[in-house]
C-alpha cells in the first residue's frame, strides 16, 4: 500500500502537520509495511506558513508587529534565502484567531501589521513573496498595510486616516510618493481561498464581515468606505479592480495586493501544492487521502480536499476526504474527483468533545481505510 497523506488543519484542534502524522499512524496500525508520504498542505488561509516551512525547509522568522488591533504580537514569516523569497501569511500578524470574540471589531481593525512583515521581507533582500490570504479579522481593503509601506492616507484636513477600514470614508488624498520605492522590484503572488469581488452581496463586507464582528448596519458601512477607497484608488492608479475574483479576499486585501504591489492572485491550494511538490508524488501513490474541518458545497470554492482532488483525478488516484463534518451540499464534491468522504465522529458527541479527540479520531478512520484497502 503506498497512500499520501495530505491534510489541512482542523480548526481549533490540530496543525496540519498533526493530521497528517494522525493520519500515519492510523495506517500503520493496520499496515506496518505501508509507503506513507506525508504532505501536509493549507489553502491560504492560517497554517498556511507552517505547511510551506515544513514542504520547503525554510527558515522561520520572528518580527513584533501590529495585531488586528494595534497591539504588539510576535509574528512568523518564512525566508528562502537562496530564492530571496518571503512567505508572508496574513493571518500572523492580523488574524481572526489572535482576537477573542467581544474583541472583534471590522470597522477598526486594521492590516498595518501585513505590511511590518513586508518591510522585514525587503529589508532581508526578498525579490519574491508569497503572500497568504484568509483567516482576518480586518475589513480595511489593505489600507493598514499600504500605511506601513509608505502610503499616504489623509482626510479633508491633510491628517492620516485612523485604522480601520471605516476610516476610508473620510479618504479626501491617497499620496503614493512615499510608497517604499524597493517594492517596484519585488515580484509578489498572493493565495486565496475564495473569489469574491471586493464590493456588494458578494463582496468582502457583506460577506465575510458578519464573522469579523460587523453587524447589518457595520456591514453597510465598510461597503461604502471601501467603496471609496477603491474609487480614490482607480483615480491615483488608472485602474479598477475591485471586480476582480478574489479582491474580496481577506477583507479587501486581494484588492491592494493586486491594485498597489501588482500581485498575481492564484488559488492558494493551486500554490502551496506547487510549493509541496505533491504533482510528483501523485504517480506512483495507490490511494490519497486528505481532509480538514468541514466539507460542503462551500469547499468547492477553493478548500484543500478539492485542490487535492483536482489534482489527483489528473493521474486516475482515488481520493478520500476526513472531514469533521459534512455539510450541506458535500456531495457536489464527487463530481471534482472525491472518491468517498467521512465524518470523523465515531458516535453522537458534541464540537466540545470531538475537538481534543481529532487526532484519535484521524488515527482511526485511516487504521479502518487501510483494513478496507488491504481486504479489497
Amino acid at each position: 500500500m503506498n497512500v499520501l497523506l495530505c491534510p489541512d488543519s482542523f480548526k481549533d484542534a490540530v496543525s496540519a502537520e498533526q493530521a497528517a502524522n494522525a493520519m500515519a499512524n492510523g495506517i500503520q496500525r493496520a499496515a506496518p509495511t505501508a509507503t506513507i508520504h506525508l504532505c501536509p498542505l493549507a489553502d491560504g488561509g492560517e497554517g498556511s506558513l507552517d505547511a510551506l516551512i515544513a514542504a520547503t525547509n525554510a527558515e522561520r522568522r520572528q518580527l513584533t508587529v501590529q495585531d488586528a488591533l494595534g497591539r504588539p504580537r510576535q509574528a512568523s514569516w518564512g525566508w528562502l534565502s537562496e530564492q530571496r523569497t518571503a512567505f508572508i501569511e496574513l493571518a500572523e500578524a492580523s488574524g481572526l484567531q489572535h482576537l477573542t470574540p467581544d474583541q472583534r471589531n471590522a470597522l477598526h481593525t486594521t492590516t498595518y501589521g501585513v505590511g511590518e512583515l513586508f518591510l522585514a521581507a525587503l529589508d532581508a533582500g526578498a525579490t519574491k513573496a508569497l503572500l497568504f490570504l484568509g483567516g482576518s479579522a480586518t475589513n480595511d481593503a489593505g489600507a493598514g498595510m499600504l500605511q506601513a509601506l509608505g502610503v499616504k492616507l489623509l482626510d479633508h484636513n491633510g491628517d492620516s486616516l485612523p485604522p480601520g477600514g471605516a476610516a476610508l470614508q473620510q479618504l479626501a488624498t491617497l499620496d503614493l510618493s512615499t510608497l517604499d520605492p524597493r517594492l517596484d522590484s519585488l515580484e509578489v503572488e498572493a493565495a486565496v481561498d475564495v473569489d469574491n469581488p471586493l464590493l456588494g452581496s458578494r463582496g468582502a463586507s457583506a460577506v465575510f464581515g458578519p464573522q469579523k464582528g460587523a453587524s447589518p448596519d457595520d456591514v453597510a458601512t465598510l461597503d461604502q468606505a471601501i467603496g471609496h477607497f477603491a474609487e480614490q484608488s482607480a483615480q491615483a492608479l488608472g485602474r479598477d479592480e475591485r471586480e476582480l475574483a478574489g479582491a474580496g479576499a481577506a477583507g479587501g486585501m486581494g484588492f491592494a495586493a493586486r491594485s498597489f504591489l501588482n500581485a498575481t492572485l492564484t488559488p492558494g491550494i493551486e500554490m502551496i501544492m506547487q510549493q509541496a511538490k505533491l504533482p510528483n508524488l501523485l504517480p506512483d501513490v495507490d490511494v490519497v487521502i486528505t481532509g480538514e474541518g468541514r466539507l460542503d458545497g462551500q469547499s468547492l470554492s477553493g478548500k484543500t480536499p478539492i485542490g487535492v482532488a483536482r489534482a489527483a483525478k489528473r493521474y486516475g488516484k482515488p481520493v478520500i476526504v476526513l472531514a469533521g463534518s459534512l455539510g450541506d451540499g458535500w456531495q457536489a464534491c464527487l463530481e471534482e474527483g472525491v472518491t468517498a468522504a467521512f465524518a470523523l465522529a465515531d458516535g453522537p458527541m458534541t464540537l466540545e468533545d470531538a475537538l481534543p479527540r481529532t487526532a484519535e479520531l484521524l488515527a482511526d478512520r485511516c487504521e479502518s481505510i487501510a483494513r478496507l484497502w488491504l481486504a479489497r
